[in-house]
């Protein structure tokens, strides 16, 4: 009992601090990660567009889908685990979290080692037929996907078992990390590219080496005197239930990010059908500004997390209701800034990627201001999705999770671009955002009647 005593002071005060100093502890490293986390292609986009040419960043934009799935099974297991890691924790089991970050090591080595080896052995049927690359795109996007893969299993394992640093606590720590791969790769960037004259590759190598180094840095702090959990030998060993649960709750952010890269597919087709290179490189520019605005609203989805999970766990159904109403009060009023700046200012953005007043620039303007048309509406979105993977409910989570991209995205991809060409391609996203945000308003709503129920009851 004296051993777990560090562990009980560090996770205990989710049940007992203030909601709102406990959201900006946990919020702000974690928010501050997924930004530095973003950088890593962004940075690679930004390097190659000045360093290499404007086919390079359709090069990268093209590979993305690949990586997206990297980063989806990395969420499966990660997301999936660190939830379950929570609520053990709130519910007083602490003896299963342990077993539960063994899993969570094993199956996030297995897992992406298969998907990457596979990828390898058919990567220039995938890059030409699946992911839909151009004959001028091409070699650009096999040199950069093949390097990103040999160090894939980085991508995987190192942000997977981050998550379980800041549950446990530490969320500085976890801030940390990230902090530390984003730096050396915006180091390594311009030294590759323009100094060693690498290409697209020395972006390639930077991110891997980076990933390596951060995965290091994770494994280290479980070695370390900052906290008692360690990964032991004996709980590495999956059991089907363990494994089952991790899967069912991580399910949710998993298919959201799949199908991400599976709509990205359809886009980067659709764009090279009805714009060509330079709408696959337009729509790149815009995806990576639209991420950056979009990734604090991931960092305020794992701030609350834990804190929605914990206090879930703990019946503290009050607490729950509060935490997630403060969050997407935070998370609306950042995306509306973000609306208004890049509404307003289109142009700042686009040319830190190509700033020449061509093609590129005015497409990438247009693409851009279309895109982010309803931002403003998307903090409910995500914040709602995020809120039943937190408390366990790994179907309503997974629903809300996937009606922007396969059940809304996906069908109007498809339909629009054949009567408005180009046009409909950029359109198809703000009309997918509001069919997503009708149905998440649907299933929140009863939800948080349900809740009120339990805090009467209380």
């Amino acid at each position: 009992m004296k051993q777990n005593a560090p562990l009980e002071t560090q996770t205990d005060r989710i049940g007992t601090d203030g909601i709102g100093k406990l959201l900006v502890e946990f919020s702000v490293p974690a928010i501050i990660g997924m930004v530095v986390n973003a950088i890593y292609n962004i940075v690679d986009r930004i390097y190659v567009g000045q360093g290499v040419n404007p086919l390079g960043i359709a090069g990268i934009t093209v590979a993305m889908p690949l990586v997206m799935v990297l980063m989806a099974l990395s969420m499966l297991v990660g997301v999936g685990a660190n939830s379950l890691f929570s609520i053990r924790l709130g519910e007083g089991r602490r003896d299963e979290v342990e077993k539960i970050m063994g899993h969570a090591l094993t199956l996030l080595i297995l897992i992406p080692g298969i998907a990457i080896a596979a990828s390898l052995v058919f990567l220039d049927d995938i890059i030409t037929n699946v992911l839909g690359a151009s004959d001028t795109v091409f070699p650009y996007t096999k040199e950069y996907t093949r390097i990103i893969l040999y160090g894939g299993i980085f991508f995987a394992v190192g942000p997977g078992i981050n998550h379980f640093i800041r549950s446990d606590g530490h969320p500085r720590t976890s801030m940390v990390t990230q902090l530390i791969g984003a730096g050396i790769n915006i180091v390594l960037d311009p030294i590759f590219i323009f100094v060693f004259k690498w290409g697209i590759a020395g972006a390639a190598w930077a991110t891997i080496i980076s990933q390596f180094i951060s995965f290091v840095w994770v494994l280290g702090y479980f070695n370390s005197r900052y906290t008692q959990l360690r990964f032991r030998l004996r709980y590495m060993k999956p059991e089907l239930k363990m494994t089952g649960s991790i899967l069912a709750i991580g399910f949710a952010p998993f298919a959201m990010q799949l199908a991400m890269s599976f709509v990205s597919v359809f886009q980067n087709h659709a764009l090279d059908t009805y714009g060509g290179d330079v709408a696959v490189s337009a729509m790149g520019i815009a995806f990576s500004v639209m991420i950056m605005a979009f990734m604090p609203l991931m960092g305020l989805n794992q701030g609350a997390q834990p804190i929605i999970g914990y206090n879930y766990g703990a019946k503290k159904y009050d607490r729950v209701r509060h935490a997630y109403i403060l969050a997407l009060m935070a998370a609306t009023a950042f995306i509306s800034v973000c609306f208004l700046l890049i509404q307003f200012s289109p142009k700042i953005f686009i040319s830190i990627f190509n700033n020449e007043d061509g093609p590129l620039m005015h497409m990438g303007v247009h693409c851009l201001r279309v895109s982010t048309m309803l931002f403003p509406v998307l903090g409910f979105q995500v914040l709602s999705a995020n809120y039943f993977q937190a408390i366990g409910k790994a179907l309503q989570g997974t629903i809300l999770s996937l009606s922007r991209q396969l059940l809304m995205y996906l069908p109007l991809l498809l339909l629009l671009p054949r009567a408005f060409g180009l046009q409909g391609v950029f359109f198809a996203a703000p009309a997918a955002d509001l069919g997503a945000v009708l149905v998440t308003a649907y299933f929140m709503l009863k939800e948080l009647r349900r809740l009120n129920h339990l805090i009467h009851d209380e």
